[in-house]
């Protein structure tokens, strides 16, 4: 039954990352822990197709990992102090209660340490932790993917060069770390929402891990307005999931989306710590809040047609002052492109330098272009965006729109 095998196959990707924290946490090595859940994961697709899913998948996967990582250990020339340092992972010390309790958000921050810079810390918790592979951390960081490769060799050198342990950071830790955490959480979120590439616009499990992961965050630190804006982003434009895609799987656009089909209790939750988060950061903006902000003009707006653009078009100046890159100037340019018209958002949109191999640059040009009648120009700017990468039902809706010049 290919079905059921695709059904294990799903549902050991979503648990795989999760049982990865927990070995890492419980091996204090990444390298053991990754090598432990891999021989893990192959046996459960091979087993589970024909034996069953167990009531409980994730345990059965830590506790095959942990034992494959026992065998591993036994198998080193160090065996003697190793293997009795093995036998503790089985019924491990009890843990102070201030820690962080979820394995893969400590993890994460974790990868986030200071020794590293601020993109390598969520290049490798994006990798490590976060489930993407190293081509969607490229895209997601917008860097090749064989620099990014060559970085998360270096970040893991550094690492165990450094002898930076896998530990629960301490509570006064954590403030250090958050930059780090809080891009890597959203980033997961981001490539869930709306997958770089592969067969499916939505990958549901991630953004759900990313606002979970969120909560935990605001759990530990109520009063930080990075945590409440991250959380009030991510709610905001998860709110329109169930309106984004039609019968068939293809996107649909924020103008043309059902807005009864949106989460009311999302967007008013969203809404409420947007505005706590901008109230907790009255000097400089924190850019998460600034962000969800611009999400909740959007989600408040009766119709798209009703859409408060000069509103959006400030709060993207807010944003400039402190998180000016070339992505921001992106969406600014096509907030004012909806506000005074086509040729004044494709002005800025050829402004933005760095977005060459952005496929959403291209693919803004190109409906720019479209929407000016000047097709030639257009046609080579939807093919320049599809040549980029992108999920196939993304690709779908630009090859129809370049079908219709």
């Amino acid at each position: 039954m290919p079905g059921a095998g695709d059904a294990v196959a799903r549902l050991v990707r979503e648990e795989g990352t999760r049982v990865l924290a927990t070995l890492v946490r419980v091996t204090g090595g990444i390298d053991l822990a990754q090598d432990a859940v891999q021989d893990a994961v192959v046996r459960a697709l091979e087993t589970w197709p024909r034996d069953g899913v167990p009531d409980n998948p994730r345990a059965w996967l830590v506790v095959t990992a942990k034992n494959r990582a026992v065998d591993l250990i036994r198998r080193e020339n160090r065996r003697a102090g190793k293997e009795a340092e093995a036998m503790t992972w089985i019924d491990p010390a009890p843990e102070p209660p201030e820690v962080v309790r979820d394995d893969l958000l400590r993890l994460v921050f974790t990868c986030c340490h200071p020794a590293l810079n601020l993109e390598a810390q969520v290049a490798l918790a994006l990798r490590t932790l976060g489930g993407l592979s190293t081509a969607e951390v490229a895209r997601a960081l917008l860097v090749p993917e064989a620099t990014m490769a060559k970085r998360l060799t270096r970040a893991k050198q550094k690492i165990a060069q450094a002898r930076i342990p896998y530990r629960v950071p301490a509570a006064e830790e954590l403030p250090a770390r958050l930059s780090g955490v809080a891009a890597t959480v959203y980033l997961i979120f981001n490539e869930g929402y709306a997958a770089g590439a592969g067969a499916d616009l939505v990958r549901v499990a991630l953004t759900r891990e990313a606002v979970r992961l969120a909560r935990l965050l605001a759990e530990l630190m109520p009063d930080e307005p990075t945590v409440l804006g991250l959380l009030a982003l991510m709610l905001l434009h998860d709110s329109r999931r169930e309106a984004r895609l039609d019968g068939e799987g293809r996107p649909v656009l924020l103008a043309d989306q059902d807005r009864e089909r949106w989460n009311p209790e999302a967007i008013k939750e969203g809404v409420g710590l947007a505005g706590a988060a901008l109230r907790r950061s009255p000097g400089r903006p924190d850019p998460y809040a600034v962000q969800a902000a611009i999400a909740a003009c959007h989600a408040l707006a009766p119709s798209y047609a009703e859409t408060a653009w000069d509103a959006i078009v400030s709060w993207y100046d807010v944003l400039l002052t402190v998180q000016d890159t070339p992505v921001v100037r992106l969406n600014r340019a096509v907030a004012v492109g909806e506000r005074d018209g086509p040729a004044a958002g494709l002005a800025l949109v050829d402004e933005i330098a760095g977005l060459d191999a952005y496929p959403w640059w291209h693919a803004t040009r190109a409906e720019l272009l479209h929407r000016l009648g000047r097709a030639e120009e257009a046609r080579a700017a939807y093919g320049r965006a599809l040549d980029a990468g992108m999920s196939e039902p993304q690709a779908r809706h630009l090859r129809g729109r370049l079908g219709e010049l």
